[in-house]
C-alpha cells in the first residue's frame, strides 16, 4: 500500500509540475515575448480586459504576461521592469497617468523594447511607438449623428453635456459632436438650451481648446451621475416652456446618460427626448431595452484587445503594423491603430450584444 501510495503522489506532482510548465508557457513563467501593463484591477473594464487578453493568447504563438499597476506608476515602473527582465520584446501598456509612464516606457525603449500604448496615450516622451484606440472623436461624432438622424427641427431645444474637463478623452467626444451639430445649430434646426458659451460659439465651425474649455466649463458632469443629475436638474428648473416639449439630449456616456434621462423623463413639460451614451454598461442596455434611454456607442474590447495583439504579432513576426491615424503626445506623432465603434439602439441591440457574444441576452429582462 505504501509503495503504491508513493507512486501516486509522485505521478500527481509529476501532472501538476507538467500543468505549472504549460500555464507559464502562456503567462510568463519564463521567458515572455510579449508584456501587458493595465492600470488597476479595482475597476470591472480592467479586469474584462485582461479576460479579452486571455482569451487572445489562444490565438498566438507567443508568451504573454499580464501585470497590474494598481494606479500607481511607481508599481507600473517595477512591473515593466519585472517584464524587460522576462525578455520581453513587446509592451503593451495602459498608464494610469500618461505623463508618469515616460520613465517606464523610455526603460523598456532602452532595451530596444516596442512600445505599444493600449487606449490611454503616453505622453510627453519619444519612447512610444503605437497607439491602439477607439477612435474618440468618433464617438462623439456618432453620438451627435444618432440626435440629427432623430431631430424634428424648427429650433428643437438641444441640451449639451460633457464628461470631466480634466479628461481629455472629453474634450475629444465634443470636438467630435460639434463638428456635426454645429450646422444644425446655425441654420435654426437646433436650439442650444443649457449653455450660453455654446449659443456664442454657434456659428463657428471649429473651435479652439480654451473654447471648448469655456463650453465644457458649463456642462462637465465629470463622469459623475449624481453630478449629471443635479445639472440636468438646474437646467431644466431654469428652462422656459418652450425649451423643453421634444427635446434632444447629448449624454456623454451610459452612466451620466441614465442620470440625466431620469431627470428629464420626470419633467411632465417634456413630451419626449433622445439621449445619447456611451460604453454598452449593462444597466444602459436594460435602460435602451425598456426605452429609457436612445443610443449607447459600443466600444467593442474584444476588437481593442484584437487589435493591440495583432500589433504584438507584426512586430514579433518582422512586419510593419498596419495603422489607421496618429496622435500628437506633446512630443511626438504616434502612429495610431484606431477600432471602429458601434452605434446601438433598440433596432440591432440583439445583433451587436447578444448574438455577438458580448453579452448573454437570458441576463436581460
Amino acid at each position: 500500500m505504501r509503495k503504491g501510495f508513493k507512486i501516486t503522489a509522485i505521478l500527481l506532482v509529476a501532472a501538476l509540475f507538467g500543468a505549472l510548465l504549460a500555464a507559464c508557457g502562456k503567462n510568463g513563467g519564463g521567458k515572455v515575448d510579449v508584456g501587458v501593463v493595465l492600470p488597476t484591477k479595482d475597476e470591472q473594464r480592467w479586469v474584462q480586459d485582461e479576460q479579452r487578453f486571455r482569451e487572445a493568447l489562444d490565438d498566438t504563438k507567443y508568451n504573454v504576461e499580464i501585470l497590474f499597476s494598481q494606479g500607481s506608476s511607481a508599481k507600473e515602473k517595477e512591473n515593466v521592469e519585472t517584464l524587460i527582465n522576462k525578455g520581453i520584446k513587446v509592451l503593451i501598456i495602459c498608464p494610469p497617468d500618461g505623463d508618469a509612464a515616460a520613465a517606464a516606457v523610455e526603460a523598456a525603449k532602452k532595451e530596444g523594447i516596442t512600445v505599444i500604448a493600449y487606449d490611454r496615450l503616453i505622453t510627453n516622451t519619444d519612447a512610444v511607438d503605437y497607439y491602439v484606440t477607439f477612435d474618440s472623436v468618433a464617438v462623439g461624432a456618432a453620438q451627435a449623428q444618432y440626435l440629427v438622424d432623430h431631430m424634428k427641427g424648427g429650433g428643437q431645444p438641444l441640451y449639451l453635456y460633457a464628461g470631466a474637463a480634466s479628461d481629455n478623452n472629453a474634450f475629444l467626444f465634443f470636438e467630435g459632436a460639434w463638428k456635426v451639430l454645429q450646422p444644425k445649430i446655425a441654420d435654426g434646426s437646433l436650439k442650444i438650451a443649457n449653455s450660453s458659451e455654446a449659443e456664442a460659439l454657434k456659428d463657428k465651425a471649429e473651435l479652439t481648446r480654451e473654447e471648448m474649455s469655456r463650453i465644457i466649463g458649463q456642462i462637465t458632469t465629470n463622469w459623475d451621475p449624481n453630478e449629471a443629475k443635479n445639472k440636468a436638474q438646474t437646467h431644466l428648473t431654469a428652462a422656459s416652456d418652450d425649451l423643453k416639449g421634444d427635446v434632444l439630449i447629448l449624454g456623454p456616456n451610459d452612466h451620466t446618460a441614465r442620470a440625466i434621462a431620469d431627470v428629464f423623463a420626470a419633467d411632465s413639460a417634456v413630451t419626449s427626448y433622445v439621449v445619447t451614451g456611451q460604453d454598452a454598461d449593462k444597466a444602459s442596455v436594460e435602460y435602451i431595452l425598456d426605452g429609457k434611454q436612445s443610443m449607447t456607442v459600443f466600444k467593442d474590447v474584444r476588437t481593442l484587445v484584437k487589435d493591440a495583439m495583432n500589433l504584438a504579432v507584426d512586430i514579433l513576426e518582422g512586419k510593419t503594423p498596419t495603422t489607421t491615424g496618429s496622435y500628437h503626445n506633446g512630443k511626438i506623432d504616434v502612429k495610431a491603430k484606431q477600432t471602429d465603434v458601434i452605434v446601438v439602439d433598440q433596432s440591432n441591440i440583439k445583433k451587436e450584444l447578444f448574438d455577438s457574444g458580448y453579452y448573454d441576452e437570458s441576463e436581460f429582462n
